[in-house]
């Protein structure tokens, strides 16, 4: 089996974070999403995949190379422009052959990784094997419907009255029945080939798809809220490791990680919260679920619930919260300015000011 990762797209929904950066790069628990989609396939006997790239390919590139340390060999493919999930498998049909493939969204992330899934596929080959989670608004996501047996059978992208809650999750397993399926699709409303309009197809020749409803946690990363979430959740599983500098003066409480070469001065560290070699937190506070990368520094400041990226610096600026903060920024303090109050009060009036 083969996998095919989708490591293009703009990601919009990440900007000003994805002007500058590939969005499946974005670190959680300062390491790359893509990076847990690569393991995850590693983990489930993987050992061949395709990873399709687009304007970001140099970045993807220069991240992942052969694929050697994931366990992989990794085979390039561009896409010229992102025309949907479909499109991408038959941009990357030479490369498939006739062989079966987990189709992995890269910028997907899922506790747990997908080995029970492949086993499945494995032994009862399906022409198809979706992934599904309950979700509070389907509209995002394409969604399935079941009938009271549990088999599928509907499918839509992006509906504007969904028929259940059960959204796609970024995963598919198919074998080489997808390749006709994909071909005979046109492009959606959105201009795109979907993947979900091949699925369909597949269901209305009458060949199997299967489902499975997971249970476990998934999340597309594709918004700051979603990031910081999963941030959350990787953060939460991380033990106690200090192989950086702590001084006495220095707290740190619960599931802290300090790299090698980081330095803690002053300061008070509530895990569970990596930081990156390199960096050094001063006279400061970093709470919990807190990613720090390589070569910060943080000095005078309080820093919660938050991802900051490499070589990026927040001095005494107060307090940070839900805040996703990029590579080489500097946050500092806004210059003083005189303050003043313009008032116009009535008779009998009672004003408490707090300057």
């Amino acid at each position: 089996m083969k996998a095919l990762v989708l490591a293009g797209g703009a990601g919009t929904r990440l900007r000003p974070i994805t002007h500058t950066s590939a969005k499946q790069l974005v670190p959680v628990a300062n390491k790359a999403v893509l990076f847990y989609g690569l393991e995850s396939l590693a983990d489930a006997g993987v050992t061949e995949a395709g990873v399709i790239v687009g304007e970001t390919a140099d970045e993807i590139r220069a991240a992942v190379g052969d694929g050697t340390r994931f366990g992989l060999h990794v085979t390039y493919i561009p896409q010229e422009r992102p025309l949907g999930l479909a499109h991408a498998v038959i941009v990357a049909r030479d490369w498939l052959g006739d062989d079966d493939f987990v189709m992995y969204l890269g910028d997907n992330f899922i506790v747990g990784g997908i080995t029970a899934l492949v086993d499945e596929f494995r032994r009862t080959r399906p022409a198809a094997q979706i992934l599904l989670t309950r979700v509070a608004d389907p509209r995002a996501f394409g969604v399935a419907e079941l009938d009271q047996a549990g088999n599928v059978v509907g499918l839509e992208e992006k509906p504007r009255n969904p028929r259940s809650d059960l959204a796609l999750v970024g995963v598919y397993l198919f074998t080489p029945a997808v390749h006709a399926a994909v071909r005979a699709v046109r492009p959606s409303r959105r201009g795109e080939l979907e993947i979900t309009d091949a699925v369909q197809h597949l269901l209305d020749s009458g060949a199997e798809v299967r489902s499975t409803i997971i249970k476990g946690y998934w999340k597309d990363t594709g918004n700051v809220v979603d990031m910081l979430e999963v941030n959350r959740t990787v953060l939460e599983g991380v033990e106690r490791r200090i192989d950086g500098e702590v001084d006495e003066a220095s707290e740190t409480v619960g599931r802290v990680v300090v790299e090698a070469g980081a330095r803690v001065v002053r300061s008070r560290i509530v895990g569970p919260v990596v930081i990156g070699a390199g960096t050094e937190i001063r006279d400061s506070y970093v709470g919990p679920f807190t990613s720090v990368g390589e070569h910060c520094r943080i000095t005078d400041s309080e820093v919660e619930f938050s991802i900051v990226l490499r070589d990026s610096s927040i001095e005494g600026v107060g307090r940070i919260e839900n805040s996703l903060i990029g590579r080489h920024v500097e946050v500092t303090p806004a210059p003083g300015v005189p303050t003043a109050h313009r008032l116009v009060l009535g008779d009998h009036s009672k004003v408490q000011i707090h300057s």
